[in-house]
């Protein structure tokens, strides 16, 4: 990785860019830039900006969203930043994920964007997008500066971001003076941005910002066309990262766990934008850790891989899906016996998800399923299934929820009032998953032994519609059998 070279004489910038000093940077190999080369790269490049482009693919979406924000908060000054770089180490950064609220109202991903809604009186709002422009030619950022476009990549002009996103563009570092002088009641979205916060710091309160964000996540329950069309999208390309790992479980038995996180993340980078969440590789005993990310552990044929991953696309939407999959392509007996249980739960849960019905209903309907099957078992003594899910017993093999919201976030909605959510009534256009699983630790001596360093989950993303639902994850198949020739089938 190249070091970008420093400026050292400060006397060298006109005073007309004092106040836009490109940053400065410790142990450079060059101790400055000459008059000859700073004029050399002033000049010689060719005009690069894009004409007559046409609105990316969701500006319409975008833009209704706005106005039903605008709606929601008249006579109010809204603020939503999209975030800054993080430091990873020294001067490396993380790949830089634009925040959920600015990507969902903007259909923008850059890094220190802030979306503006300035109240209009009866009119609503007039939004502004606030953006670095492309990095200045004249004090030498676009090349000296470790964030210009000769290090990172071309920025789009202000001019370029109006045409694509169909909302009016202005320098961001011009803002937080802005904001610092201006008046009325003002609603920030918080967490993603120092510099705007400080803006405020006096305009503001927490409990104002907080329903601001709070709607924020409300508003985003029922999708609509475009956000549904990206999660079949994810859906479809997390289907394929999952026959990648099928064909690749030998290799996976000759390293580890992360050949097959490795595998995924191949898929997710050709198909999408990035994984939407740290991928769950857990083979035999570490499946029963719920959120196994470490996938450093051995892979074995005759033990059972719990994958839980999903594809985030271009525009952020992520899948979010699990299959337990035997390594050596077949189910042993008790194996069967587990999958069959949290198949036939899952199924119930599905059939439980349409409109009208409560958020809950699914979970009901997976955990009692669940409960029966430990109650056959003999696992918990002669109690009543009903008195096992009156004291929620099943939890210790059970442990988590049946399913959550799903979207631009992979716990998408979490914000949202308990009313309107855990709470909530289903209606067409909410996605949410459906993922019963069953977990047997490897020392829990209240189950027998063969049971133990056992783990089951099985996870699809249903669409509610307008006639009950639909499986966006179905290219994956459920049914053990199906699971067992479909295995064969990919290995050849």
């Amino acid at each position: 990785m190249s070091e970008e070279l420093i400026p050292e004489n400060p006397e060298q910038e006109t005073e007309e860019n004092e106040a836009e000093k490109v940053k400065q940077r410790k142990n450079g190999l060059y101790p400055g830039v000459s008059d000859e080369l700073a004029a050399n790269m002033k000049s010689g490049w060719a005009d690069t900006e894009l004409h007559d482009l046409q609105p990316i693919a969701q500006a319409e979406h975008t833009a209704a969203r706005r106005a039903a924000l605008s709606a929601r908060f008249p006579g109010e000054r809204l603020v939503i930043p999209a975030g800054n770089l993080k430091t990873r180490s020294n001067d490396t950064e993380y790949a830089f994920r634009a925040s959920t609220e600015y990507a969902y109202l903007t259909g923008d991903q850059t890094q220190d964007g802030v979306l503006v809604l300035e109240p209009t009186g009866e009119r609503g709002h007039e939004a502004t997008v606030y953006l670095l422009p492309r990095s200045n030619r004249e004090n030498g950022e676009f090349w000296l500066d470790g964030q210009g476009e000769l290090w990172v990549g071309r920025r789009n002009s202000l001019a370029e971001a109006e045409q694509l996103l169909g909302i009016p563009a202005k320098d961001v570092r011009e803002l937080p003076a802005a904001l610092a002088e201006a008046t009325g009641p003002v609603r920030a979205v918080r967490g993603h941005d120092a510099s705007i916060e400080a803006a405020l710091t006096d305009k503001v309160t927490a409990e104002r910002d907080e329903e601001l964000r709070v709607h924020l996540s409300e508003a985003r329950l029922v999708k609509d066309a475009f956000e549904i069309a990206e999660l079949q999208k994810a859906c479809d390309a997390t289907a394929r990262g999952f026959e990648d790992v099928v064909r690749s479980l030998d290799k996976a038995e000759a390293t580890s766990e992360r050949f097959i996180e490795g595998t995924f993340f191949l898929r997710a980078r050709i198909e999408g934008n990035d994984i939407g969440y740290g991928s769950i590789c857990a083979a035999g005993p570490h499946a029963t850790t719920l959120h196994w990310v470490r996938n450093d552990g051995a892979v074995r044929a005759g033990e059972l891989l719990l994958l839980d991953a999903g594809v985030e696309t271009n525009d952020l939407y992520t899948a979010d899906v699990t299959r337990t999959l035997p390594i050596n392509g077949t189910f042993s007996p008790l194996q069967r016996k587990i999958y069959d249980a949290v198949y036939e739960a899952q199924e119930a849960g599905i059939a439980a998800v349409k409109p009208g019905a409560d958020f809950r209903d699914f979970h009901d309907a997976s955990q009692r399923v669940l409960a029966e099957k430990l109650v056959e078992w003999g696992l918990l003594g002669d109690l009543s299934v009903e008195k096992v899910l009156e004291l929620g017993l099943q939890r210790r093999w059970t442990l988590h929820g049946t399913g959550h919201m799903l979207g631009m976030d992979v716990h998408d909605c979490a914000a949202a009032r308990t009313e309107a959510y855990v709470n909530g009534t289903l209606e067409p256009g909410v996605c949410l998953t459906v993922e019963p699983g069953l977990y047997f630790q490897a020392d829990d001596l209240t189950v027998p032994e063969e049971y133990r360093g056992i783990g089951v989950r099985i996870e699809d993303d249903i669409l509610v519609t307008e006639d009950g639902n639909r499986n966006l994850s179905a290219a994956l198949p459920r049914q053990a059998d199906e699971v067992e020739a479909w295995m064969a089938q990919l290995k050849g």
